[in-house]
């Protein structure tokens, strides 16, 4: 069976081709037009996404050595993420898959990111036997869900205002550097002291004497982002030069800090005994290490993806579609942006 994944919720437009559960080809483009402003742009992500599926579409099928004739069914991302830029991949995957006359399969983009550790390329890493916990974490979200062996999950900690993501890229903008900035954070941090400066870490045992703060899986990062913009503001360009990679390496610290123990603490709540990572901020350095020596002495497995896949990309969407295929869920006609529930019925 080859399945085309389409993906372009953000700032990525990507195209992959899954043939009988293994990665044979994986386009990835990221858009550059949105460096200039700190941020992504919708208007201008969706233009770059109907500027360039096409091509995208057309290098994976390439790459993978098939036609369009060759595929079994089409998979796209049908939410969340910015619809402007979810519609274009939406309606050309729904058009392609109606000419062709085979099957379409909505896929949710954070359901893809769970599943995204257990794909590689060339091959496709079975999930864990029993249940597992997921650590989703990017620019746009932060969860951690507990996912079932039927591949079902219920949501058990979300963030309450911003992502985790987020902050690596706002703080990183205070300190002046380029967008997006958590890539550059965790290079930066590389040369620096993270117990530089003990920024805070919002409802974790470090922020509350009481144990009100046991059994809380949510999260809360825009405190941090107050405290690291009004402690910048009291310090010296100068000062603040010299100790760039100090500052970095400390907003890494507490970032991190609060996503190791509340993983942990579900891991610990719930015995089980395997943990994944997921999601753009997945490739953060640090937060792999601290959550691996976490994992480690507590007897706890640790998923990750491959760099290639802690971001955006379509390889995950058409990993996902397999398994739904492979459990039976019946192919849709056509599909609107709309939130919608998973096949494996998610309970939040």
């Amino acid at each position: 069976m080859n399945i085309l994944g389409i993906e372009t919720s953000c700032d990525e437009t990507s195209g992959a081709i899954l043939r009988n559960g293994h990665v044979c080809s994986s386009v990835i483009s990221s858009q550059l037009c949105h460096t200039s402003f700190g941020g992504v742009v919708p208007e201008l992500a969706s233009r770059e996404h109907e500027r360039l599926i096409v091509s995208i579409v057309d290098a994976a099928i390439t790459e993978a050595n098939i036609t369009k004739n060759e595929l079994d069914a089409i998979a796209a991302t049908a939410g969340p993420g910015l619809i402007g830029a979810v519609m274009v991949g939406l309606s050309f995957a729904q058009g392609l898959a109606w000419a062709l006359g085979i099957p379409f399969v909505p896929v949710n983009h954070i359901e893809a990111h769970i599943f995204s550790p257990f794909i590689s390329e060339g091959a496709c890493h079975r999930a864990p036997e029993g249940c597992f916990v997921s650590l989703t974490v990017s620019g746009g979200h932060t969860l951690l869900s507990v996912v079932e062996p039927d591949l079902s999950y219920t949501v058990v900690g979300r963030t309450l205002d911003d992502a985790a993501g987020e902050a690596f890229d706002k703080t990183g903008k205070m300190l002046g550097l380029p967008y997006p900035a958590g890539p550059v954070i965790d290079k930066l941090a590389e040369q620096g002291d993270p117990s530089f400066h003990l920024f805070p870490r919002a409802l974790t045992s470090r922020s509350q004497s009481s144990k009100s703060w046991l059994g809380n899986f949510d999260f809360s990062f825009s405190g941090m982002k107050t405290s690291v913009l009004t402690w910048l503001q009291r310090q010296t360009s100068e000062f603040i030069e010299f100790h760039k990679a100090d500052i970095a390496a400390s907003i890494q610290a507490a970032i991190v800090g609060v996503l190791v123990e509340k993983s942990m603490a579900v891991v610990r709540s719930r015995g089980i005994r395997a943990l994944s990572i997921a999601g753009g901020v997945s490739a953060n350095s640090a937060l792999r290490n601290a959550m691996q020596e976490a994992c480690d002495r507590e007897g706890v497995t640790l998923y990750l993806p491959k760099t290639l896949y802690s971001t955006d990309n379509a390889a995950m969407i058409a990993t996902l579609a397999n398994l739904k295929i492979s459990r039976g869920m019946k192919a849709e006609c056509h599909y609107n942006i709309t939130p919608y529930a998973s096949f494996a019925a998610a309970k939040r």
